[in-house]
């Protein structure tokens, strides 16, 4: 740390031969010992709001602090930072722009494969495949204790599916019961984000895409997964990457305003550091007479 004291004398015209114009406008005396008194008391008035002045020019960290939690960049501003604090408003507008971009580009991503689910993915195909096949699934299974409760009328039980799924499974623990095939998971509630996301995730939703064949079609867990299943888990894979590009928008968006905070406070901090400035009351003597004078000392730390 290195200080440079600059030292501003202000004298005025109260020297020499101007001295005794100034006693005059003045109305001064004549006394040296009463006209120096005077001078000094209206020099200590002038050296007093000096300081005040000075003190009313210190900065808040603790404001500083605040105004940039609230908004990032603020405080800098107010601490005088104009480079810092432009730096904190880029972040911010970028951070969030960039969020509610991909935020709308994952909305509309999500939008677009869900109705490609709808109009490519059918729950009864699903589960009629399920039905012709649940021998081939797990052999300990009776395809008639399940026949008129997972298809009633043409529509799905979801419930009754979803219990089928288990015995499939073995996940019941019922006596002589043996694990399935490869139906690892239970389908969510239509319409639920997991169930669009399941359909295009695991093999075993497969059979339920109008491009995988019938309900007697063949398929085995190593089987390729039909054009429309790998095209629909990109798609939904893109949706997600939008989404995840908006969440860390969002994460860049809180920490920017921690951080504008916290510098805030030090540059508010460094500001009152590096600006200290003095008001005092000098003298000196020429021959018989002593000269009082202002005296600004500006202390400037970098």
């Amino acid at each position: 740390m290195r200080n440079i004291y600059l030292l501003i004398s202000l004298q005025f015209a109260v020297c020499s031969l101007q001295s005794l114009t100034v006693s005059a406008q003045s109305n001064m005396s004549g006394s040296l010992y009463a006209d120096s008194k005077i001078s000094f008391d209206r020099s200590e008035k002038i050296s007093k709001d000096e300081t005040k002045n000075i003190n009313e020019n210190k900065k808040s960290p603790l404001l500083a602090g605040v105004l940039s939690f609230v908004f990032p960049g603020a405080g800098e501003f107010y601490s005088e930072s104009y480079i810092k604090s432009a730096v904190f408003v880029a972040v911010e507008a970028a951070a969030i722009t960039i969020g509610l971009i991909h935020d709308k580009k994952g909305n509309d991503q999500t939008n677009f494969f869900q109705n490609y689910a709808e109009l490519n993915w059918s729950v009864l195909r699903y589960a009629q495949w399920t039905l012709i096949h649940l021998k081939e699934l797990n052999p300990n299974l009776n395809p008639i204790d399940y026949q008129n409760k997972v298809i009633q009328n043409g529509k799905v039980i979801w419930d009754e599916l979803n219990k089928m799924e288990n015995d499939v499974a073995g996940r019941d623990g019922k006596d002589g019961q043996v694990p399935g095939s490869y139906y690892s998971h239970r389908l969510p509630k239509y319409g639920e984000q997991q169930f669009y996301e399941l359909i295009g995730k695991y093999p075993q939703f497969n059979v339920g895409w109008n491009d995988f064949g019938n309900e007697n079609t063949p398929f085995v867990y190593g089987d390729p997964l039909t054009e429309k299943f790998r095209y629909y888990s990109d798609e939904r894979g893109k949706a997600n990457d939008f989404y995840n590009i908006a969440s860390k928008a969002v994460i860049v968006v809180v920490v920017n305003h921690i951080i504008s905070a916290l510098d805030a406070a030090w540059s508010a901090h460094g500001y009152n550091s590096r600006l200290e400035m003095h008001a005092s009351i000098e003298k000196y003597n020429t021959g018989f007479n002593t000269v009082y004078y202002p005296q600004l000392n500006l202390q400037y730390s970098f």
